[in-house]
């Protein structure tokens, strides 16, 4: 196996795990921004007041899209071990 290869594995699962990642992080960091804005319009400046919100809807997130979440997941690994043969070349 040659440097180019193990690179490019690499590179494929980093980009899965940032792809798998991104709208989860992208509902707590929407939930987040909304809630401090609320915080800072009202003056509560309560530090708990973030977590369920932000807990409830990752949650929810994760209900409604980990069937594609764990897709992503699988195909990235039938990818991998099926090319094993031309791997360990």
């Amino acid at each position: 196996m040659n440097p180019e290869v193990v690179v490019q594995i690499i590179s494929e699962g980093l980009f899965c795990v940032v792809k798998t990642a991104a709208p989860v992080l992208l509902v707590s960091l929407v939930v987040g921004l909304i809630i401090s804005v609320f915080q800072t319009i009202t003056s509560i400046q309560e530090q708990t007041l973030t977590f369920v919100p932000k807990l409830l809807l990752v949650f929810g997130t994760m209900m409604l899209i980990g069937n594609w979440m764990i897709d992503n997941i699988i195909t990235f690994m039938e990818n991998l071990w099926g090319n094993f043969s031309v791997y360990i070349r």
